[in-house]
């Protein structure tokens, strides 16, 4: 139990943590840039995932996955990928193949990381993957979610723009495992060149806006409570340069009284100097209070993808361990930091590390 969220507890519950999303692979060409590159590193990778795979690899909880992969070599590299993460692969959906990846294959996202003044820059291959295909009635979720029992469930809005079928399984699975008792988190995680396939910015809109009475704990960027749920902020320049920890305690005091069942709203606030150094600082507001980290002024970057899905499974793991909203925004904050030192989407640190971060323990060499 928590004073701001009813948490059921591990004893009752075979999973802490379960996640829906799409599990790509994810080809970094390193130092290079992806039109000259002649050799990738493989990773697997997704906003929903992400979070799942840190929640068991860095905080030690148990975690699964609920995906769609064919059954073919590639889906199979992905699945031997998830089970060294320590993610549960019990929920995959596994699809026949057709010979050509026409009805079923892995998304592919080509990403350089960049540099000083050139930015990181993603390109996805991602249509027509076997996890956008899943559509209303695929998953028992009943069974999942009243049956085996979870104490957290987790997915955004990178799976909710897939296609036209992925907002229905998000919305049967969250009355699910509302109606089980378990909490439901949300990243709004915006990407316009997802949802310009299916209904541009005002579907975003009414898709998230669907969702959102079924979310305990919503998370977003800067960008993301404006472009996914309609809300302005006040103050802010349209090109949101001037965003900061004040304005999003207005943009949260609006989210909150338009979704009275959202009882924790996190933020992440970053200003990208260059592609290697950032500003970067999170707030969490719960309860009418509102909750800040420390800043991380001129972060050194190393690679900045899936620093906002670190944030979310510390901010998991603080509320499942009822560390409270203080706790919660820290691990988020400086998990999320500590993803972004390493190369590939998930998160390469340990619990360990967090903690010495908030602690504020410097980067001498560890003997």
């Amino acid at each position: 139990m928590s004073d701001v969220l009813s948490i059921r507890s591990a004893e009752e519950t075979r999973w802490d943590v379960v996640s829906l999303g799409e599990v790509m692979l994810r080809l970094d060409p390193g130092e290079k840039r992806v039109r000259t590159a002649r050799q990738f590193n493989v990773w697997e990778g997704g906003g929903e995932y992400n979070v799942a795979r840190a929640a068991h690899k860095c905080f030690g909880l148990r975690s699964s996955i609920v995906t769609a992969l064919p059954e073919n070599e590639v889906g199979l590299l992905v699945d031997d990928c998830i089970a060294q993460g320590g993610v549960d692969r019990s929920h995959i959906q596994w699809c026949a193949f057709d010979g050509i990846g026409r009805d079923a294959r892995v998304g592919l996202n080509f990403t350089e990381r960049g540099f000083g003044i050139r930015p990181a820059r993603g390109c996805s291959d991602r249509a027509f993957s076997s996890a956008s295909k899943m559509k209303s009635g695929d998953v028992d979720w009943k069974a999942l979610f009243a049956g085996e029992g979870a104490r957290w469930f987790h997915t955004g809005g990178i799976y909710a723009a897939l296609s036209e079928t992925t907002p229905d399984v998000i919305i049967e699975a969250v009355k699910a495992a509302k109606a089980a008792g378990t909490i439901v988190s949300y990243d709004l995680n915006y990407r316009p060149s997802l949802w310009d396939a299916v209904g541009g910015h005002d579907k975003a809109i009414e898709v998230n806006r669907a969702i959102a009475p079924f979310v305990d704990v919503m998370i977003g960027n800067e960008e993301d409570f404006t472009a996914c749920l309609g809300f302005d902020v006040e103050g802010v320049d349209d090109d949101l340069s001037s965003l900061d920890a004040a304005n999003f305690q207005n943009m949260i005091a609006k989210v909150s009284e338009a979704y009275p069942n959202i009882a924790v709203v996190g933020t992440t606030l970053r200003t990208a100097t260059t592609a290697t150094r950032n500003d970067w600082a999170a707030v969490v507001g719960c309860g009418g209070e509102f909750y800040n980290s420390r800043s991380y002024e001129n972060l050194e970057i190393f690679d900045r993808v899936g620093g906002g899905d670190g944030f979310a499974s510390g901010l998991c793991y603080a509320f499942l361990a009822e560390l409270g909203p203080q706790a919660a925004v820290d691990y988020g904050a400086a998990h999320g930091a500590l993803a972004m030192t390493t190369p590939g989407d998930t998160s390469m640190v340990s619990l360990n590390e967090v903690q010495q971060t908030i602690g504020a323990k410097g980067a001498r060499v560890v003997r």
